[in-house]
């Protein structure tokens, strides 16, 4: 029988970074295991579906198609599709919240999706360091999710983060890369221990930093940053004797001989790549540079960059784990400098 009221129970999020495709198939695997919809139910046709949801008809004939390979819906030329299974294991429900989608964000994001595997619905927002998106999202959230994954970077606006993440049952709470200062209770963290990392990370380098005399942090304002990234960087600096500048505007800030650049955004290196070859300063001999977060181009960049970064597909596995386990724990991720020749 056609299936009653069906679209009352199909959301497809214009706010969500998950591609509709997975929405619609989410929502019907979730109207199965609510009893909304019942083994034989009829469902819409794929013209209907992309008439009534506004979505393509690519889209709504590929919704069916992840459905028919997982089981959940059998096709019947002349007749229609039709729900053909609905004893499947009940999914894992994930509300995952990023701040953006870099390169090094989606090494997290593949990796948390693949270690979790089929058995796992994910609804993937992102806010762009917005604290009022990032507030709205939150406020706004279904609340039958088994766990709520949240990544808490913002330019401005986010010193009372912790209240809106107070607000998330902590038990179902994992804050990703950072914690935040004023959450309470008992919940998982993953995270980079921003001061310590870089202290660390120059440290195993000052062999090579010792015909240099002087360290710039490219440190943009306003920036997303942890401020923790520059007192670990002024410690270094203070301890070894080191020259040492924090630089808001790369663009206008002199460079000489005998200095080392480290950046923390992509643009900011593109930047001062440009500014060093139009000087004719050799890399890694008469200036040197450390970009953070690994990513495969700076291997081959001009014979390697040299690179200070998290373990971020290790990150992504780390939080899948403990979804999967189900255990509550904070975790400091591993931090480590790869020396290549632009220092």
């Amino acid at each position: 029988m056609k299936a009653p009221d069906f679209f009352k129970f199909i959301v497809v999020d214009e706010y969500s970074a998950t591609p509709k495709y997975l929405q619609l198939s989410e929502s019907i695997i979730a109207a199965v295991e609510n009893g909304y919809l019942k083994k034989d139910d009829i469902l819409p046709s794929i013209n209907e579906l992309s008439y009534v949801l506004e979505v393509s008809r690519d889209t709504a004939e590929k919704g069916y198609k992840y459905l028919k390979k997982r089981g959940v819906i059998v096709s019947v030329p002349g007749k229609g599709y039709y729900i053909g299974n609905t004893d499947f294991k009940r999914k894992i429900k994930i509300f995952l919240l990023f701040n953006k989608l870099s390169a090094h964000k989606k090494i997290i994001y593949d990796s948390f999706v693949s270690s979790l595997g089929e058995d796992a619905a994910i609804d993937f927002y992102i806010y762009n360091n917005d604290f009022a998106l990032f507030k709205r999202l939150i406020q706004n959230k279904r609340t039958d999710y088994s766990h709520y994954v949240i990544l808490p970077h913002f330019v401005e606006g986010g010193e009372n983060a912790y209240e809106i993440i107070n607000t998330l049952p902590k038990e179902k709470l994992i804050l990703l890369d950072k914690k935040v200062p004023g959450v309470d209770g008992t919940f998982a963290a993953i995270y980079e221990n921003f001061e310590n990392d870089i202290y660390k990370a120059l440290d195993d380098a000052k062999g090579q930093l010792t015909k240099y005399h002087t360290l710039k942090l490219i440190f943009p304002k306003p920036s997303y940053f942890p401020k923790e990234i520059v007192n670990g960087f002024k410690r270094f600096c203070r301890q070894y004797a080191f020259n040492h500048f924090v630089v808001d505007d790369i663009e206008n800030e002199p460079i000489g001989k005998g200095e080392v650049f480290i950046n923390l955004m992509e643009d900011d290196l593109v930047k001062l790549i440009e500014r060093i070859m139009s000087l004719n300063l050799r890399m890694g001999k008469e200036v040197g540079i450390i970009s953070y977060n690994e990513t495969p181009l700076k291997k081959l960049l001009l014979n390697g960059i040299t690179t200070i970064s998290t373990d971020f597909k290790m990150m992504g596995a780390m939080a899948a784990e403990m979804i999967k386990n189900q255990t509550i724990e904070h975790k400091e991720v591993p931090f480590r400098i790869t020396i290549r020749p632009s220092i």
